[in-house]
């Protein structure tokens, strides 16, 4: 299966500069956005969730399969190239391989945050942390977007789940 660079060859990059947004959240999204080089920094709701170096690494992909508004702003951290795919979803229903790559490119991701939260549960078995890790195993295996967002709202809403109450 070829990577996301190559699958992206064909269409412009774009340079970013140290603070460039190359997305923002909230914004309508649309866009599938590939790594060629740089270090990008994830941030939702003023908390950084990651930095993101590997080349091929996608951005964008959430909003896009979702139908959702941009989840969290991606910023560069260093001059950083990226190449976009515009109108994304249309692009994953003509091109069959970059469907499959994108789809890999999720499902890894699931499968690598599960395998982080078994080992979790079993480093804090019997602790209150248990229950929080049940749940969010819960919700990660939510069957619908539906369902996924009515287990996250209540997931971050219950004051049981965290112990100083929600946030």
């Amino acid at each position: 299966m070829a990577s996301l660079v190559h699958l992206a060859a064909q269409v412009p990059t774009r340079i970013l500069h140290p603070g460039d947004l190359l997305v923002a959240e909230g914004d309508t999204g649309g866009d599938l956005h590939v790594l060629i080089e740089g270090v990008l920094v994830v941030e939702r709701d003023g908390v950084v969730l990651t930095t993101l170096s590997q080349p091929g690494t996608l951005v964008g992909e959430m909003s896009v399969l979702l139908g959702k508004p941009i989840s969290a702003d991606v910023k560069a951290q260093s001059v950083s190239r990226v190449r976009s795919i515009p109108n994304a979803a249309d692009e994953l229903k003509k091109d069959a391989e970059l469907a499959l790559r994108v789809a890999a490119t999720v499902a890894t991701r699931l499968d690598t945050t599960s395998a982080l939260l078994v080992d979790l549960s079993r480093e804090h078995a019997g602790h209150h942390e248990q229950g929080i890790l049940g749940r969010i195993m819960t919700a990660l295996h939510a069957t619908s977007p539906e369902a996924a967002e009515v287990q996250r709202r209540d997931l971050f809403n219950d004051p049981t789940f965290w112990p100083r109450g929600p946030m």
